[in-house]
């Protein structure tokens, strides 16, 4: 079976605000909407593998402030009805993604609870200045809160609105809260700390002293307007490429029908691509912050923090912005403008080389194509950056920054926490990020092979010591395929077609390249292994399944884990020349610095695949050379500088 790669838009264009009401509609007149009810998530449903019937479906998450059963709605906008309606017990199932209306439940809750007011008043606060951040709950030995929907609330102190309450944490001090209960069920208070007191106001004069005056403007234009196109509200074309530009609430960008036309033909190499999780663990053991590990995709939903995007601040250039629309708690859209920035980047060179014997002097610059979304989930700020390249490449990038969360420094040190100022800490921890490959090279005929190098021992054959060589292993199940990486023999995995063969007769393919970070350092016996058995390894593959969509599961908040990939993968079906999906773990691991503090600079994380016998020969040799007025250093030539407005950042 081939992946059509020129389907109807509308199969796969963004939602509209018109369906968004529609399904709103939908449910209201089937009864599953009301004052107690609250849309926890809503998004588009793919079309099913090689339908041509065009069916844009709706799956929607549904809570009940009042404690009733949620109930997971299947919803038809095409045949405006619902096409089916689950119960969920969440004891087994898990709970719905965190609500923003919950976030001030805890704080509320906190404010007139006695244990909470007392433990303030022994450190001499103020109710009025204490913030509490509303935190996802995990699940560990407390087994009076299965079935009730926890979040656990830390303290820090704001002296006035504006102030960076993340340098003053109240250490020592954590409260649990049932948010449909509307009860504080516990509050736990080790020791009175000092709390930090200098500031953390990046902003700040004090902080900032006088800013640069050094930097001279760099202005990026594109006279003739942007090398790609956009139609249908969401296909792009790029030099070659093809790709729908989808955007998901809760995983945010998502890219579909990525196809790279060869000649005639135009090549289908993802189905479908998205970075399905996202955890954050940290590593403190104290009673206090020992469950602390969000994650952030399928606890809080990624997509719907997508920040409004500036030009000229986040994205730099000519700018292309799109504006997906998703569904407030009621069923209500809500459109994220300029949510997504599609822009063209100059990346250095594409190939050189300077011949001795021809005398041709050949020179080609590269660029990418650049789609992303920025997200802002409580202290952190993350960019989600997809690259497609000249050559055939493509890569994800991940930039994370905006504040660690910070805790007190204790007077004698700590193995687990970093100190950032005068007595405050930030705990060591990681991100750790799941990218979902559904992948169809050539079709959907697919399999993945390891390949590690190999020393060849000096011998016969190796007389000098100097050959080495490679090593391919074709991963023929599931139950083989879940994998480390492994730096000290340069290991990568190949996705091929052994269906479809390039004209030296070998199998069309990528490779994919990791970053060889590490994956989830919490012990294997723990609750955080259990629920994000997912970043314990770099690499699964599984045989494409309907419903198969998250490494953790449906519903990972409150899930006491085993859901998502374990459970995948414990079928071992084959997957040696099926329809498969790859699903690959990177991400950092933060000690943070001195240097983090008080506001974060990027780290970058991420992964790339390339072109690994897909093409013939190289694929950029169409590439033209630039004009020769821009090639070249003369003094005073006038073409450094262009003329156009990029915008300003207020």
């Amino acid at each position: 079976m081939t992946p059509t790669t020129t389907e109807t838009a509308s199969q796969y264009s963004l939602a509209t605000g018109a369906e968004i009401s529609q399904v709103q509609a939908i449910l209201q007149t089937a009864g599953h909407l009301g004052p107690e009810k609250r849309i926890a998530y809503l998004g588009l449903v793919d079309p099913s593998r090689g339908s041509s019937v065009e069916d844009r479906r709706f799956r929607v998450f549904i809570h009940d402030i009042s404690g009733g059963a949620p109930t997971d709605v299947l919803v038809s906008v095409t045949s405006g009805e619902v096409l089916s309606s689950l119960e969920l017990d969440t004891k087994v199932s898990g709970e719905l993604p965190v609500l923003e209306e919950e976030f001030e439940v805890v704080e509320t809750l906190l404010a007139t609870d006695e244990r909470w007011l007392a433990a303030l008043d022994a450190r001499g606060l103020d109710v009025e200045k204490v913030r509490v951040a509303p935190l996802s709950a995990g699940v560990f030995e407390y087994d009076d809160e299965r079935g009730r929907r926890i979040l656990r609330g830390l303290a820090f102190v704001q002296d006035f609105p504006e102030d960076s309450a993340w340098a003053h944490p109240v250490d020592g001090l954590v409260a649990y809260v049932d948010v449909v209960g509307k009860v504080v069920t516990q509050v736990i208070d080790l020791e009175v700390m000092p709390i930090p007191a200098e500031h953390g106001n990046y902003t700040d004069p004090e902080l900032t002293g006088p800013l640069r005056e050094s930097q001279k403007p760099i202005s990026i234009t594109q006279p003739e307007g942007p090398s790609f196109t956009v139609t249908g509200g969401n296909h792009v074309e790029w030099e070659k490429w093809s790709v729908d530009v989808g955007f998901d609430v809760r995983e945010g960008v998502v890219l579909h029908n990525l196809a790279f036309r060869d000649g005639e033909r135009l090549r289908p190499i993802i189905n479908r691509a998205s970075i399905a999780e996202m955890v954050v663990p940290y590593g403190d053991p104290s009673p206090i912050r020992s469950w602390q590990n969000y994650f952030d995709t399928g606890e809080y939903l990624v997509g719907q923090y997508a920040n409004s995007l500036e030009l000229g601040c986040d994205c730099l250039g000519d700018i292309t912005y799109l504006s997906p629309v998703i569904s407030d708690a009621f069923g209500n859209p809500r459109e994220i403008r300029n949510g997504i920035c599609m822009h063209e980047e100059d990346w250095g060179i594409l190939s050189k080389h300077s011949d001795l014997w021809s005398g041709i002097n050949y020179t080609r610059r590269n660029r990418r194509l650049v789609i992303s979304f920025f997200t802002t989930i409580g202290n952190y700020d993350y960019g989600f950056y997809w690259y497609l390249y000249l050559d055939g490449t493509i890569e994800f990038e991940a930039k994370a920054t905006g504040v660690v969360f910070t805790s007190a420094f204790p007077e004698g040190g700590s193995d687990n926490i970093s100190q950032l100022a005068p007595g405050l800490g930030a705990p060591f921890h990681q991100h750790l990020f799941s990218a979902r490959l559904d992948m169809a090279i050539d079709g959907f005929t697919n399999r993945v092979e390891e390949e590690d190098v190999v020393r060849q021992a000096m011998g016969p054959g190796n007389k000098r010591g100097n050959a080495f060589s490679r090593k391919r292993t074709v991963l023929a199940r599931e139950s083989e395929a879940v994998r480390e990486a492994d730096a000290r023999v340069g290991r990568t995995w190949i996705i091929s077609n052994p269906e479809s063969r390039n004209r030296l007769g070998e199998p069309v393919g990528y490779k994919l390249h990791a970053h060889n970070q590490p994956t989830l350092l919490a012990d294997p016996g723990s609750s955080i292994a259990k629920r994000a058995a997912f970043a314990t390894k770099d690499l699964w593959v599984t045989r494409y399944a309907d419903g198969e969509r998250y490494p953790t599961g449906d519903f990972v908040n409150q899930h006491a884990g085993g859901a998502g990939l374990p459970a995948y993968v414990a079928q071992d079906r084959d997957i040696d020349g099926q329809d498969i999906v790859v699903w690959h773990t990177f991400g950092l691991t933060h000690f943070p610095r001195v240097e983090d503090w008080p506001i974060m600079p990027v780290d970058t994380v991420g992964f790339r695949l390339r072109p690994e016998g897909f093409f013939d020969r190289s694929p950029v040799l169409d590439v033209p050379a630039n004009p020769s007025a821009s090639c070249h250093n003369a003094a005073g030539s006038g073409d450094a500088a262009g003329s156009g407005a990029a915008g300003h950042c207020h």
